[in-house]
């Protein structure tokens, strides 16, 4: 029997119905999916759940991730670590499955190999009608190396401790896993005999990145630091990711207590005091909760200071609120992200808000 796993966050409900659909019509039922939510918000959360929760094979993980980036390691060994089959499918919201898909998968499953699928890519207008999966006209296919939608057995994957947390927003996760996998003599097969899924047309999300702070979190560069410990983890022949812990939500209780505590340190944007904060308070800050906003210093918006700098006279040097966005997301994701955390951009652009719990141990 295979679980399905969906990794989710804020994206249209129609795709969402279209894939599930696609399911709800298989030659055999005998599958589960675990749909995991990496902290929708409103409206999405409320209403996703309910479409969900309305396909009898399907269940809800919600996990109060809202104020983090996205992380699709992450998601995806939320849902490994709850899984109760021997075998699972690593999906996305974009999936339409065809009907005999199920029984294919079960027929591949195998406890020492893994199987990533061929793809075919819809246009924008065939996605948005509703045909039979034969009589959808593919863009293009995917061909040997896209290996986001794999076959796993369960059991491998755990022994791994999952995808690598570490990565996070995009890139590297499918090569990442399949190649820890291979180290440990798990073989990786490429499926194209035919086309089993279909990927429904959307923007894309990279794309949307900018040099400018953003409401919507970012961290300029993260593609090819994803890439590069790809590469470290090939020259280091790693295995095992995730040493300390995996999978883990973060809990309603957790979040509440980090969102509701209102007490907080506030940082001028100068590179001394970022620098400081970085690289001696956060690291020997030990038990609680540390909370700290930056904001930018009134003095360096002053006609007094771009005085004194016309006129080379001595100033404070500041980071732009950008970079200490993309300096402290980076400290997260390489020390501290397995702590609760929560990380939010103000709507006017002019603060940025970091809370930490640590427990002393």
């Amino acid at each position: 029997m295979i679980t399905i796993i969906y990794p989710y966050r804020n994206r249209e409900l129609s795709r969402i119905k279209r894939s599930l659909d696609s399911l709800q019509h298989q030659d055999h039922l005998d599958f589960k999916v675990l749909f995991v939510d990496y902290g929708s918000t409103s409206p999405f959360a409320d209403t996703v759940k309910d479409l969900v929760l309305s396909y009898s094979f399907a269940t809800y993980q919600y996990s109060y991730s809202l104020n983090q980036p996205w992380s699709r390691s992450k998601a995806i060994n939320i849902g490994l670590k709850r899984v109760q089959t021997p075998y699972v499918f690593v999906a996305d919201i974009d999936i339409i499955f065809r009907n005999d898909c199920i029984t294919i998968l079960n027929d591949l499953a195998h406890s020492d190999r893994c199987y990533y699928f061929k793809v075919g890519f819809l246009s924008a207008p065939e996605t948005s009608a509703t045909k039979a999966f034969s009589e959808y006209q593919i863009s293009f296919s995917s061909e040997i190396g896209a290996q986001g939608l794999s076959l796993f057995p369960v059991q491998a994957v755990q022994e791994i401790h999952g995808f690598d947390e570490f990565l996070h927003f995009w890139g590297a996760e499918d090569i990442d896993i399949h190649d820890r996998l291979g180290r440990t003599g798990i073989e990786s097969l490429f499926y194209n005999d035919q086309i089993l899924l279909l990927h429904q047309w959307h923007k894309s999300y990279r794309k949307g990145e900018t040099d400018v702070l953003k409401k919507e979190l970012q961290l300029k560069g993260v593609v090819q630091l994803n890439h590069q410990h790809l590469i470290s983890n090939q020259k280091k022949g790693v295995t095992m990711a995730n040493y300390k812990t995996w999978g883990e939500t973060v809990s309603a209780t957790t979040f509440n207590e980090l969102n509701d505590f209102d007490t907080h340190i506030v940082i001028n944007n100068t590179k001394e005091s970022v620098t400081h904060f970085l690289f001696v308070e956060l690291p020997q800050f030990q038990n609680g909760i540390l909370s700290v906003c930056f904001k930018e210093d009134s003095f360096e918006n002053s006609i007094k200071y771009k005085l004194k700098k016309i006129a080379g006279k001595k100033v404070p040097n500041y980071f732009s609120l950008k970079e200490i966005n993309d300096m402290l997301l980076l400290h997260i994701i390489s020390f501290y992200h397995q702590l609760p955390y929560t990380f939010t951009i103000s709507d006017d652009l002019k603060s940025i808000c970091f809370k930490i719990k640590k427990e002393s141990v």
